[in-house]
């Protein structure tokens, strides 16, 4: 049987952090891989993480199996997290996921049970994972516009204009907030014009936050999710606490979908409970656990919240400070995006061969369509990526 097999392509990023290990430059730049780093490079874990995780090791007494859709008291505080009182909590189903790719892969799953036939659109570009698992599930699909690399922001005419031939149940697939790779986020206005358009093409839409907290702020990045679920009958939501958390190896997600009404929601339930049955049966607690603790306790989620806008600010920091620095480099203004993208990443919009020379020649690794974690800069490093950039003729 296994010979059968052939041979994987290996993962472009995964394979970016392996180079970069075995480079012996002590300058070198890791500004690859796709997880949260303060200034010593290091991935912390959160203050009221520690807290919580103290907490259950002194008062659980169980590692009994949850149900399937995981502890509903997890479903419950990420639900009102990211849709507020956007939608009755009647008409929200949800399952918690091996994080945020579990999600999505549930989400997939259910719009195959439900509606074989649809259309999945994804953004052009988008995180490598959406076109992956939508294909190796044999979905149909098509990409929209997204990024304007002479600008650095929204293609929005092309965006709208692709989605023109949206069809009746198609399913579109958004960034919530932190658009990955890109970091350009649509603004209100233009999440009003995606909602109007998707309203009259009778499309469902599929969100994926993986980043709330990271833009601007817990409120104002579920903002455009928010409005997206108050306005159809029918929603998908995967959501990621890898990030805003700092739990990247729990794997703690959850799928809400949004239903017409109460008793559809009922329907959405049991067949996503269904669905985690046929895939991983229980989902992981320890993490939805500790999400749980936090955000039902008003000291930790008052620390956690403290904590994750001193993320939030310490990237805008980064952010504004390579803006200006390649403002004073380049005599131009024409990085300034960069300071007005949101989240970990950036998207330069240069070519794979300037990308290695970025690599080549400076010891900046970065991801070969030319996205950057903003995150794996430092005040120190922040300079350096800036002379190289303008070094590279980009």
């Amino acid at each position: 049987m296994l010979e059968h097999l052939s041979e994987q392509p290996k993962d472009k990023i995964l394979s970016l952090s392996e180079a970069y290990r075995e480079d012996p430059r002590t300058t070198k730049v890791d500004l690859g891989v796709g997880v949260y780093k303060n200034a010593s490079g290091h991935t912390p874990v959160m203050r009221a993480v520690k807290a919580a995780e103290q907490r259950l090791v002194e008062q659980q007494d169980t590692k009994a199996y949850t149900g399937l859709a995981g502890d509903p008291q997890f479903s419950n505080v990420m639900i009102k997290l990211v849709l507020g009182d956007a939608v009755p909590r009647d008409r929200v189903a949800a399952v918690a996921t091996p994080g945020g790719t579990g999600a999505i892969r549930q989400g997939l799953e259910l719009i195959k049970l439900a509606a074989p036939d649809a259309t999945i659109w994804y953004s052009d570009p988008t995180w490598p994972n959406h076109p992956s698992i939508i294909n190796y599930l044999g979905m149909k699909s098509k990409t929209y516009r997204y990024f304007d690399a002479n600008t650095g922001n929204v293609d929005y005419v092309g965006m709208l204009t692709d989605l023109g031939a949206v069809m009746p149940g198609d399913v579109v697939l958004l960034h919530g907030c932190c658009h990955n790779p890109t970091g350009a986020n649509l603004t209100m206005p233009q999440w009003k014009g995606v909602i109007e358009l998707l309203q009259q093409k009778s499309a469902v839409p599929f969100i994926d936050i993986a980043y709330q907290g990271f833009g601007d702020g817990l409120e104002k990045d579920g903002a455009g999710t928010q409005a997206v679920a108050a306005a159809f009958d029918n929603v998908l939501i995967a959501a990621s606490c890898s990030k805003n958390f700092g739990i990247y190896r729990e794997r703690t997600g959850i799928l809400m979908a949004v239903a017409k009404d109460s008793d559809e929601c009922k329907i959405a339930q049991q067949n996503m409970a269904f669905l985690n049955r046929q895939n991983f049966s229980f989902p992981p607690d320890h993490g939805a656990r500790v999400v749980t603790t936090i955000l039902t306790d008003p000291e930790l989620r008052a620390d956690w919240q403290a904590e994750l806008e001193e993320v939030r600010l310490g990237m805008l920091d980064l952010r504004a400070q390579l803006a200006d620095e390649l403002r004073k480099r380049s005599n131009s203004d024409r990085f300034d995006f960069l300071a007005e993208h949101r989240g970990m990443f950036s998207r330069l919009g240069t070519t794979p061969e300037k990308v290695e020379t970025l690599r080549r020649d400076h010891g900046i690794y970065m991801v070969g369509d030319s996205r950057m974690n903003i995150a794996g800069l430092n005040a120190d490093t922040v300079p350096v990526l800036a002379q190289a950039i303008i070094d590279a003729g980009i």
